[in-house]
């Protein structure tokens, strides 16, 4: 007999919970824009995995966030102390309201960056991802001006070393 690859997969239940004081799992939400976490410290970190179709709230301070293998998602949140990871992921929207010192994309494809005011000196890390836009406020009024990250890069050998540059292709 032909083995059989693939096949339907079986649909895992959702999941909304803090797991041992430290760790907020939100796990297979499909379609659910009303997730809020807002009882939160610093040592705690929000897992976000396998969402879509969802919006996630997080208010307070935390110390990370991860966003993984999720399509079409908006993550909002007031303040990371390390890191927001957006891994495995497409249409994904993130939103920093007050501070947040990185921002990690890896693998992903649309991923829309909205910084605050205070989150200018954010480092932005990427790999493997594509259609990466970063929006910043500009103006007296806070007006948020959109900003693409470079996907394709051109290296050359100067007779030392390897010089690795952006390059301009419209």
């Amino acid at each position: 007999p032909a083995k059989k690859f693939g096949g339907a997969v079986a649909k895992k239940d959702p999941v909304f919970e803090l797991q041992g004081g430290k760790k907020w799992s939100v796990e297979y939400q499909n379609g659910n824009s009303g997730i809020v976490i807002d009882d939160t410290t610093i040592r705690q970190t929000v897992y976000i995995y396998k969402c879509e179709n969802s919006t996630v709230v997080v208010k307070g301070k935390v110390n990370s966030i991860t966003v993984d293998s999720c399509k079409k998602l908006g993550i909002v949140f007031d303040e990371c102390v390390s890191v927001i990871e957006c891994i495995n992921s497409q249409r994904v929207q993130v939103q920093a309201n007050i501070k947040v010192p990185t921002v990690s994309i890896d693998k992903c494809d649309g991923v829309q960056v909205y910084l605050s005011k205070d989150s200018l000196d954010t480092e932005i890390v990427t790999a493997k991802s594509s259609e990466m836009n970063v929006s910043v406020p500009q103006g007296a009024e806070g007006d948020f001006v959109e900003f693409p990250l470079p996907e394709q890069f051109k290296t050359t050998y100067d007779g030392k070393k390897f010089v690795t540059q952006m390059t301009d292709i419209a």
